[in-house]
């Protein structure tokens, strides 16, 4: 394998740059480009810079470099444990529970995934950001930058659905898999090639060509004139797991002491012990590197005699931990973090972040616990770019902190200037159904799944923010019993801010097959008719009183792409009524009843069945037309 002279040209030519000093000069141009990296699914022990206590097999020099060239942050997080609600965060600038969009695909009638495995149900939750929120693309748009995407977007019910990137502020967008592409038949066959017909050619390091990488590139090239932003969203290191580099694969499979594989199904080996993962980390790696190499080595149109990366900012993470494993086949270990994506554990939510540009000193750590929604309001302030009219934003500014001192965390502050302490998740779904709060160095997770443990109190540090000292970052020791007055206080913060967002909660599931309190007495929808465009259902009490009432319907009933919303409903006695809202195409109601059982009336299919929100719920509602 040929050495990877573009990353010892990038260390060759960033040896004229002080990692010490901030690039300064009055003829800086005073709007500074930003490069923000979103890796998928990439976990906090998956960098190498990031090892504390088992060194990761996994080699990633340009991340490493990276680090040094600006502010590694031990506390990143991201805004939620999975990927679409952390893109909406972060792109808009508002929390998952302020959106109503704290899960991927949404927009469909709340149901839960397993018709009777499952005793709770969740929430209806959004399927896409709304067109009314203002994107980071949009507000620089205002202040004159080019904007520019490439890869994943998964803002949408799904991933061609309504909006894309270019209704959403984007001059430039790109979609190509890249090299994350799937192989066919399976993942032992078609490794890329040096030939010339091969869509994947090896590159002269020796690395399979990544298409999404290069559009990022050639955005760069378009429009470095101008200021811009680039929003470079990998798909690695997402599912399939794979490596289309034979070379890679065989040199994980020697490092790690495994022999190389003869079945393409499947891993069994528990640790970061996968040579197909740790292949692909290492070749996202590289594009990276790529990227990162065309700016040191570009002149900057705009500072004659500089280069481009002089004047860029860069925001390096993931959209949420990693996935530690599928079905079948275990991908990576979070450890020392508990569990991993799709969880609000530390391995859920806990990420890889680092931060660099021109006013940024290089070679710093941070303990001060971060999150991807202060990148929005970061950004408009690198930037010199106002506020737009009318957007609130829930992160903090952190450009004095980033300056001044990374490590002081009295300098991160909110829009009303009072310091953070305190950070929160929520993530009402699949069988994790937890919410959670940080305070320094105190954590609660709340459950709703019942027989589980209700809360969880982990001191992850000691004595944060002035000297953190790791305590508890496992979360393996419960201290709630031990400390039930912090541990009542917490849930009492953490409630107060998810009301104050409008948050919502789970349902019990009435077809659970095991027992729960009070599921026989649930109501059951007897008829439903319409007068004119109002609607209209009637339910039998079977000893729960119904509490409140809802109208789902759709717009778009029968499409690929159908989308649900909720709507009140009034309630009168054992009626209810809602006016059917214009266009849509079906509805149904649901009973919210006293002990939060939800009934819907028709019934709908469950998730399981439902290919994640691409069965046509319609089929069970009622059709507007046949009324």
């Amino acid at each position: 394998m040929p050495q990877n002279l573009n990353f010892l040209f990038f260390l060759f030519l960033l040896s004229f740059i002080s990692p010490k000093l901030p690039a300064t000069s009055k003829d800086r141009p005073i709007r500074p480009n930003v490069v923000l990296i979103l890796a998928d699914d990439l976990g906090w022990q998956d960098v190498t810079c990031y090892d504390i206590d088992e060194r990761t097999p996994m080699e990633t020099p340009n991340i490493d470099s990276l680090a040094k060239r600006g502010v590694l942050f031990r506390q990143g997080y991201s805004p939620a444990p999975t990927c679409a609600p952390t893109r909406i965060s972060i792109m808009s600038g508002r929390h998952p529970a302020v959106l109503q969009k704290t899960h991927v695909v949404g927009g469909h009638p709340p149901t839960p995934y397993n018709k009777t495995a499952h005793p709770l149900m969740d929430p209806w939750y959004s399927g896409r950001m709304k067109l009314s929120e203002v994107t980071i693309a949009e507000a620089l748009k205002l202040n004159g930058y080019r904007t520019g995407h490439s890869g994943k977007w998964h803002m949408a019910i799904d991933h061609n659905a309504f909006p894309q990137p270019e209704d959403q502020g984007f001059d430039y967008t790109r979609h190509d898999l890249g090299e994350s592409r799937a192989m066919k038949p399976h993942r032992l066959t078609g490794f890329a090639t040096n030939s010339a017909d091969d869509p994947y050619r090896l590159d002269k390091d020796g690395f399979p060509k990544d298409q999404m990488t290069l559009d990022a590139i050639d955005f760069i090239e378009q429009n470095k004139r101008d200021p811009f932003f680039l929003y470079y969203a990998a798909w690695l290191v997402h599912t399939p797991i794979h490596s289309r580099s034979q070379f890679l694969l065989e040199k994980y499979c020697r490092k790690l002491g495994v022999e190389f594989p003869t079945d393409p199904k499947g891993w069994p080996l528990a640790g970061q012990k996968n040579p197909f993962y740790c292949a692909m980390v290492e070749m996202f790696d590289h594009y990276i590197g790529q990227i990162i190499t065309h700016l040191a080595q570009t002149e900057d149109p705009r500072w004659p005699g500089h280069k481009l990366i002089e004047n860029t900012y860069i925001i390096f993470t993931s959209d949420n931990g990693g996935m530690e494993k599928v079905p079948d086949e275990i991908i990576t270990d979070n450890y020392p973090l508990d569990r991993g994506k799709i969880n609000l554990e530390e391995g859920g939510v806990r990420v890889p972040l680092i931060i660099t540009g021109p006013t940024i000193r290089g070679s710093q750590e941070s303990e001060v616990m971060v999150n991807g929604l202060d990148f929005y309001p970061t950004i408009l302030s690198w930037t010199n770019t106002k506020l737009p009219q009318g957007v609130t934003l829930d992160g903090c500014d952190l450009r004095t902190f980033l300056e001044q001192n990374p490590r002081n965390a009295k300098l991160v502050k909110d829009t009303n200037g009072k310091v953070r302490d305190t950070m929160i998740w929520h993530f009402p779904h699949g069988v994790a159904q937890e919410s959670s709060i940080r305070v320094n160095g105190w954590k609660l997770i709340y459950n709703y799944m019942p027989n589980s443990p209700t809360l969880q109190l982990f001191n992850l540090y000691e004595n944060y923010p002035a000297s953190p000292k790791r305590v508890d970052i496992e979360e393996s020791v419960n201290l709630a019993m031990k400390f039930p007055e912090k541990a009542k206080d917490l849930k009492q913060r953490l409630f107060m801010q998810l009301n104050e967002m409008k948050a919502s909660y789970p349902y019990f599931n009435p077809h659970y097959k095991n027992h729960l309190a009070h599921k026989e007495n649930v109501p059951t929808g007897l008829k439903s008719g319409i007068n004119g465009n109002v609607a209209w259902a009637k339910f039998k009490d079977n000893g729960a009183k119904v509490k409140r009432a809802q109208m789902a319907y759709t717009l778009n009933g029968g499409k690929k792409s159908e989308e649900w919303f909720l709507v009140p409903a009034d309630l009168s006695g054992n009626l209810v009524k809602a006016e059917v809202p214009t266009g849509a195409t079906h509805y149904l109601f649901n009973f919210i009843d006293e002990n939060n059982f939800l009934v819907s009336f028709p019934d709908v299919p469950e998730k399981k069945s439902s290919g994640k929100g691409k069965i046509a719920y319609s089929k069970s509602a009622i059709p507007v037309q046949a009324n």
